[in-house]
């Protein structure tokens, strides 16, 4: 296993185009919308990137990005299984070759993660990849306790190797041990969701405990706790874990969720221990944006590289 360089590693830009996961055609054009709307430029105005090298592979292929489907338990579950691998071959081939580059992944709906955790894990053999899931929602339910059949409310369940064996095996899942992952952000839960949850052992650091030095320093020797054994860290981050009031432009932007600042004070932690790691952090993407006409997308696109700042510069 390669060791980080000392200096700033290259980002692979990855777009996930996919809205299959659920019910909010638009979504799976979002990643060619922000990179129209310039946010490879805005990434590299941060001044933590400035000197970093971006590489855009473009998008994975996916025809089509969206469909509707009544399924109950699991809507367009073929076409996602048939996607997640396609996705994960594609950001294992943008990881080519071995530089030890990172990923920024667009989505899209957050089925992308579990794709994007595959290819990493196929381009890096052997690494043991601890998971900062930060959403308003868990993600944590199966086509048995969904209640909408809405395969992106599954996708870090499906990544942890729980739910039905063709979702699973679709992300190359277990990618993660649960031991090793963390929800933050995490309000919106279904019952079912939250008890499964509350028996796993992940880790869950709620909106309002983040927003504080405790909850932060909690955070911290999670992290901590968590780089003594893992090779490095992926930050899945759902935009809707952002309260509503930031002006986002989401699909299901969520009241009582945290400030952009406490998100990027929270990445910031998790990038200071993720330091400690091998391979430190691996990747981050952004999903669950879908760049409405009555906002301002600069705000999103703004965010989004703030974020992604304080993950990745």
């Amino acid at each position: 296993m390669t060791s980080r360089s000392t200096e700033a590693t290259p980002i692979v830009v990855v777009g996930s185009p996919t809205a299959l996961g659920g019910h909010f055609g638009g979504m799976e054009r979002t990643p060619s919308e922000l990179r129209r709307l310039g946010i490879l430029d805005a990434l590299r105005a941060r001044p933590a990137l400035a000197e970093t090298a971006f590489r855009d592979a473009g998008d994975a292929p996916n025809e089509p990005g969206c469909a509707s489907d009544p399924d109950r338990r699991a809507k367009n579950r073929a076409r996602i299984c048939a996607y997640l691998p396609r996705l994960a071959a594609h950001v294992a081939s943008a990881l080519q070759p071995a530089d030890g580059a990172r990923i920024l992944l667009l989505g899209g709906d957050c089925t992308s993660h579990a794709g994007a955790l595959a290819g990493l894990r196929r381009a890096r053999p052997g690494t043991r990849i601890a998971l900062a899931w930060f959403d308003a929602h868990g993600d944590f339910n199966t086509p048995d306790t969904t209640p909408s059949g809405n395969v992106w409310g599954m996708p870090f369940a499906m990544i942890c190797g729980r739910g039905e064996a063709d979702l699973v095996a679709a992300c190359d899942g277990p990618t993660v041990r649960e031991e090793d992952a963390a929800l933050l952000g995490g309000q919106v839960l279904d019952e079912t969701e939250s008890r499964m949850l509350a028996g796993s052992r992940v880790a869950h650091f709620g909106p309002g405990m983040l927003d504080g030095d405790a909850g932060l320093a909690a955070l911290d020797g999670w992290a901590r706790a968590v780089a003594t054994r893992a090779d490095g860290v992926y930050v899945a981050f759902d935009l809707d874990a952002i309260d509503a009031s930031e002006g986002l432009s989401l699909a299901m932007p969520e009241p009582a969720g945290m400030s952009l600042a406490t998100a990027v004070s929270a990445l910031a932690v998790l990038a200071r221990a993720t330091s400690a790691t091998p391979l430190g952090m691996l990747g981050f993407g952004a999903t669950a944006a879908m760049l409405r006409p009555d906002l301002d997308p600069a705000v999103t696109v703004r965010a989004i590289a703030a974020l992604a700042e304080a993950a990745l510069g």
